[in-house]
């Protein structure tokens, strides 16, 4: 079963993670065959955020800023048996440690 691995962190943790925890992380789930995709994301700086409203008029600006200390990092799409491999793997990022989260999340499969 797939699964995305968003990875939730804050700007303390982000700074006490080094390169090479990441590169550890992400060459043990490549080894491990589960990693399907994955990617880390631009600074938060670089973020647009687009709200459509009631009348149809589209508002874009500099974003998201909401009212939470962390910051969407990446993510990744593993396939693994089942959920709880799927947290073992999530408890092993990186992001996870110093206050941070990933979330788990099955992936949906509409057939699409």
């Amino acid at each position: 079963m797939k699964y995305m691995l968003l990875i939730n962190t804050t700007a303390e943790a982000a700074e006490g993670c080094s390169v090479e925890d990441w590169m550890a992380y992400g060459k043990a789930m490549k080894e491990a065959g589960i990693w399907v995709s994955g990617y880390p994301l631009a600074d938060l700086t670089t973020a647009t955020a687009v709200r459509v409203g009631p009348d149809g008029e589209r508002t874009v600006t500099d974003g998201p800023f909401a009212e939470s200390r962390e910051i969407l990092g990446g993510y990744d799409v593993i396939d693994v048996p089942d959920l709880e491999t799927a947290l073992d793997w999530a408890a092993r990022c990186p992001g996870a440690r110093d206050g941070g989260t990933v979330v788990v999340r099955p992936i949906a499969d509409f057939g699409i």
